[in-house]
């Protein structure tokens, strides 16, 4: 007998009417998930500390057809988070599947490094994220919601770097270590936890390292050299993935790091 999957293999795939959070959605991975899951149908909440550039990709997703609110915080407190999940229940009911897109990065060398910056990656990749996860994981399990988290990781929570990267690696580090735990323990409850792991890709985050300064062109040559495919990334090369995550073909998949990273972390 074939099974109703091995006869429509894609509606596995099929997100329509799901609610996704996304935090960090005027940032680049934000940013194309977001405009991904609004031409698949999802509903969208979108959160970024600019208005204005969140406002400008509330606008085309709504181009594709989707339906868009907005909240100009960023999850740096508790009260934060919960704000963003109130919106989501407020304005669709509930909210299915988070994708935390959000982090920064200030690279320095550990002896010169002030701890401030230090802490300042680490609250925005770590602290961050674990209040998004405390509030919307805590309001699926009382609810008795299944539900879908996507963290955002790298290649840097495995490999060290050369350009100052103590906070940067450490945050993405323990974003590994904060993926697998949660996946244990939400795995009872139907709550998948998963993280994209990407090599240097085009954004924001990493735009240093395409201008003209010394050490920016030296981490983006070592990163060339190290990957096999012979690019760096673009955001189009982790959305696939990124649905993949989000949707019920991946409901057995959890507690994993997704490398999106052209062989960098097998050569």
């Amino acid at each position: 007998m074939i099974s109703d999957v091995l006869r429509n293999p894609a509606q596995l795939f099929d997100v329509a009417g799901k609610t996704a959070l996304i935090t960090g959605a005027s940032g680049s991975f934000g940013r194309g998930v977001a405009l991904a899951l609004a031409s698949l149908g999802a509903n969208l909440v979108l959160a970024s500390g600019s208005q204005t550039e969140l406002d400008a990709v509330a606008a085309e997703a709504e181009s594709l057809g989707a339906k868009v609110t907005c909240i100009a915080r960023r999850p740096d407190t508790l009260e934060d988070a919960q704000a963003m999940l109130d919106r989501a229940i407020d304005v669709f009911g509930s909210v299915d599947m988070m994708v935390v897109a959000s982090g920064f990065n200030k690279p320095g060398f550990i002896q010169d490094q002030s701890y401030e910056d230090w802490q300042s990656v680490m609250d925005a990749n770590v602290r961050g994220p674990w209040f998004l996860c405390k509030a919307v994981g805590s309001y699926w399990i009382a609810e008795k919601r299944k539900g879908k988290v996507l963290l955002m990781s790298s290649v840097r929570g495995r490999h060290g770097n050369y350009s100052g990267y103590g906070g940067y690696c450490a945050s993405k580090s323990a974003t590994d270590g904060l993926t697998r735990v949660l996946a244990v323990e939400w795995a009872k409850y139907g709550i998948t936890v998963n993280a994209i792991a990407p090599t240097v890709f085009r954004s924001k985050l990493t735009e240093w390292m395409y201008g003209d300064n010394e050490i920016g062109q030296q981490t983006r040559a070592r990163s060339l050299s190290r990957i096999p495919t012979g690019r760096l990334g673009e955001v189009e090369d982790l959305i696939g993935m990124a649905i993949y995550l989000l949707s019920p073909a991946s409901t057995f998949c959890t507690g994993q790091i997704m490398y999106v990273d052209g062989g960098y972390t097998a050569a």
